[in-house]
């Protein structure tokens, strides 16, 4: 969904587990389930505290936020 999200003009993307359970994953046990909500919220939480000027993907397994390269379409 991340490429959708940068058409409508979205400024901070944070892929997360699947497009049915965007915070969960249901295959997982409990715990792992838990850990995995944690770590989409917190990555969540650094996009808003994060100033950004263009589209930017804030990966959950990457450290360091992408910013993708030119204008939003339409832009």
């Amino acid at each position: 969904m991340t490429p959708v999200a940068v058409m409508v003009g979205a400024n901070r993307i944070v892929p997360a587990a699947g497009i049915i359970h965007p915070l969960g994953n249901t295959e997982l046990s409990a715990a792992d389930e838990k850990t995995l909500r944690r770590r989409i919220v917190e990555k969540a939480l650094q996009a808003l505290r994060t100033e950004v000027v263009q589209p930017t993907v804030f990966g959950a397994d990457d450290p360091a936020s992408t910013a993708l390269e030119g204008r939003r379409p339409g832009t």
